[in-house]
């Protein structure tokens, strides 16, 4: 026994020694910087349809600079461009049933109007939802596979109705016409049954079954809760959803279409954010939310036990789809230190394939940060979780600056996955944490109301409390530290600089909301089923509400900003309009602070096409260089405001 012990106690010496020399070896190894040209030079590859014969996949990839179209052999080969735009991003949906005509969308360089195409056999494209002004989205195949499903506003553009549409000559017909504002959440296959949702509040919803043969409207709740439509059995015997009836987290339920009964059939720790089955009901796939990072089951459905899925290391399974015979599945697979690849897995032959090599091949991954999750209380006690991104070059002797990133929303979630921007900033000497402040989705649903009609408040002070516990790193210069977001993050960014000015150091605003009041009242006309939940959570534009609302929008408060500030907006951007920015940028301007703006013509809310996005983000760290490290500041009697409109692609 003596001596096995002292063999064990060997080995984990061996280990620990092994492990050491390595750490010290990253340690002294230089970590190279990349240009946002490199970083920018990684492919986004998504979707992910198998052809007809199981042959080749439909993807959407940038490599072209925007998003279009390609098929890649399921087994490994070249992608074969199938559009070629060079203005607008197109986006694959899914092959034909039958044959290799192909389904895309695209919309107007941002506008979100999208409208549904076909990819005919010769290699025209066709528009077969035109409506001007209408959105469409595709919903699915029917089950003899002769037609297609979509959502469309052409009647009225406040609801989306749910169309049929033949495939053999593009003729549709209306199959539920939305009077009430109901949301859309699926239909059984023999078309009796579609599954709606009510919005109550930004986390609750009553969730209904229209019965078509008895023209009935079911309400499948009890309680007020969080229920979303997932899918229903092949057999349409069984209705699938989650909720989170009498539960923090969301979890899946079974409802018996005859019998009208109930039965709880998976439940996690965190959050069921998904379940479908695969087309013959052989498999069901379950998505979990679990602490930011998605997790993926694939269960036999008959005995509802996990299989066994490809080990990739430190990286993560995000994404899978199937073939229609169940034969093939194809996996998304990356992390936050690598982009995702696309890879096949044949179930008869057990043969796996890597079809993309996203990342760039002049960049090393040794050279990128993996994300790290960490919580710290708030001002009140509250714990906030994080995600935390340390240069490698960092250490108590190199102090680095930092960033406090705040993502979109108000009730999104910043997830372990890659973003080219972070690493890029981290590469070049930042940390970054990005903060879910209370009121984000992931952490339960008392969490994600906490921030109800306190927008700009008690959030903005978990932004605070996160820098303050960035400044008491050891690798961090607590004397440097910044806030950046987009969205929502933009308009905590403003609110940062606005009513906490002596926080942080500098502010990063993507198209962020600047005045509340204006933006409540302009939401596309399609949020209608959505707009009474953001009153709710944000307040009435139209009622007494507008007092406090005009006490949080920064733009009416543009006189307490006194650090330096870059804005970046999308003309395109019909969430938060470019008068948002245009606006904060003029009124911070008169304190005579140094503000940068960056207008692109041609992008809506976020950033699609790569010459965009370069110089989005050379523009940032330019920014930041300048302003946070202080490196080439501008000398006296230099302007301290810079303004740049890009030029449209075109």
């Amino acid at each position: 026994m003596k001596t096995k012990l002292l063999g064990l106690c060997i080995a984990i010496l061996m280990v620990s020694c092994k492990k050491d020399t390595k750490d010290n070896a990253m340690a002294e190894r230089e970590i190279q910087q990349y240009t946002i040209e490199q970083f920018m030079d990684n492919e986004s590859v998504g979707g992910g349809s198998f052809s007809a014969d199981n042959s080749n996949l439909l993807v959407s990839s940038n490599r072209s600079g925007i998003y279009n179209v390609y098929t890649i052999p399921a087994m490994g080969g070249e992608m074969t461009a199938i559009t070629q735009s060079d203005s607008t991003s197109i986006f694959a949906s899914s092959y034909f049933p039958n044959d290799n005509r192909m389904l895309l969308n695209a919309d107007g360089n941002g506008d979100e109007i999208d409208h549904l195409f076909v990819r005919e056999l010769d290699g025209s494209i066709k528009d077969i939802t035109p409506e001007v002004g209408a959105k469409s989205s595709f919903y699915g195949w029917s089950k003899d596979k002769q037609s297609l499903y979509f959502g469309s506003n052409k009647r009225d553009p406040r609801y989306f109705d749910v169309y049929k549409m033949s495939i053999s000559d593009y003729t549709s017909e209306m199959l539920y016409q939305n009077n009430d504002g109901l949301d859309f959440g699926g239909m059984s296959d023999d078309e009796n049954f579609f599954a709606l949702s009510k919005n109550l509040n930004t986390n609750d919803s009553d969730l209904f079954l229209y019965d078509v043969a008895g023209n009935d409207m079911i309400k499948i709740n009890s309680n007020q809760s969080a229920n979303s439509a997932q899918d229903f059995s092949n057999d349409n015997a069984m209705f699938y959803y989650t909720t989170d009836d009498g539960s923090e987290f969301s979890y899946l339920m079974a409802y018996n279409l005859d019998t009208k009964t109930k039965t709880k059939i998976v439940e996690r720790s965190w959050d069921v954010n998904g379940a479908g089955f695969t087309a013959n009901d052989s498999y069901m796939v379950v998505y979990v939310n679990d602490d930011g990072k998605n997790v993926i089951e694939v269960l036999e459905t008959e005995t509802m036990t996990p299989i066994e899925l490809p080990d990739f290391g430190d990286k993560s399974i995000t994404s899978v789809g199937f073939s229609e015979d169940e034969t093939w599945m194809r996996m998304y697979v990356g992390g936050s230190n690598s982009p995702s690849d696309l890879y096949t897995y044949n179930f008869i032959t057990k043969a796996q394939h890597k079809l993309t090599n996203v990342l760039n091949d002049d960049i090393n991954s040794d050279d990128l940060v993996t994300a790290k999750v960490i919580r710290f209380k708030s001002f009140d006690g509250t714990v906030i979780p994080a995600i935390y991104y340390l240069p490698k070059q960092a250490s108590e002797a190199n102090k680095v600056p930092a960033m406090v990133w705040v993502h979109g929303g108000p009730g999104g979630q910043s997830r372990q996955g890659f973003n080219p921007l972070i690493q890029y900033m981290v590469n070049h000497g930042y940390a970054v944490l990005a903060v879910n402040n209370r009121g984000s989705s992931g952490y339960g649903k008392t969490f994600y109301q906490m921030d109800d009609k306190n927008h700009g408040e008690k959030d903005l002070q978990d932004c605070v409390e996160g820098k303050n516990w960035l400044a008491r790193q050891n690798e961090i210069n607590g004397e440097k530290i910044g806030i950046i977001g987009g969205s929502y993050g933009g308009y905590m960014t403003m609110a940062a600089l606005t009513y906490t000015p002596e926080e942080f150091d500098v502010g990063v605003n993507l198209f962020g909301v600047t005045n509340w009041l204006r933006t409540l009242k302009s939401i596309p006309p399609y949020w209608e089923s959505f707009r009474e939940s953001l009153y709710l959570e944000l307040g009435d534009p139209y009622s007494a509400d507008s007092t406090r609302l005009r006490r949080i929008s920064p733009l009416f408060h543009t006189e307490k900003v006194t650090k330096p500030l870059i804005v970046l907006q999308g003309a395109q951007d019909p969430r938060v309009l470019q008068v948002e920015s245009d606006e904060i940028v003029a009124g911070v301007k008169k304190n005579n602070v140094p503000v940068d703006y960056v207008l692109f013509e041609d992008e809506g809310h976020g950033f699609v096409k790569k010459e965009n996005q370069i110089e989005a983000y050379s523009r940032i760290l330019k920014f930041l260089d300048v302003h946070l490290k202080n490196e080439n500041a501008p000398i006296d009697g230099e302007t301290p405001s810079t303004e740049i409109e890009a030029e449209e692609s075109n």
